[in-house]
């Protein structure tokens, strides 16, 4: 198994402690937490290195006449893991969250506290942004 099939088993073991998982095809590893899908991919930057990046949906279809892209802007679900992305989609603003992080040397238990803190900031974002 490489280093990034390796890590995304990690994950899903890690993972597996707070939610239902799925392996897809690929070996992306995806949840939900509360109400926000989340997909863990993996992929090795350079011998030696690989990287988990984590991706969730927080909100789609929300409003255009709302100022989605002002309010995460200015700090709507500000936390430390991850980073906000708003997008307007052809129904409204679509907000998603990513946070990527070298994984090599991270046993299960800390890397399931890291993919639970960037799912919990997916989920108080969305809070913030859907009524």
């Amino acid at each position: 198994m490489s280093d990034v099939g390796a890590m995304l088993e990690l994950a899903r073991t890690a993972l597996e402690r707070f939610h239902d998982v799925q392996v897809d095809d690929d070996g992306a590893v995806t949840f939900v937490h509360g109400a926000v899908p989340c997909v863990v991919q993996g992929l090795e930057l350079e011998e030696g290195l690989p990287v988990l990046n984590v991706t969730c949906v927080v909100a789609w279809d929300l409003p255009i006449e709302v100022d989605v892209p002002t309010r995460v802007a200015l700090g709507a679900g500000e936390g430390l893991f991850g980073t906000p992305r708003v997008v307007r989609g052809d129904n409204g603003w679509d907000v998603t969250l990513r946070y990527a992080f070298p994984v090599a040397g991270l046993a299960e238990k800390p890397l399931g506290t890291l993919l639970m803190l960037v799912a919990g900031n997916a989920s108080a974002l969305r809070a913030e942004l859907v009524d």
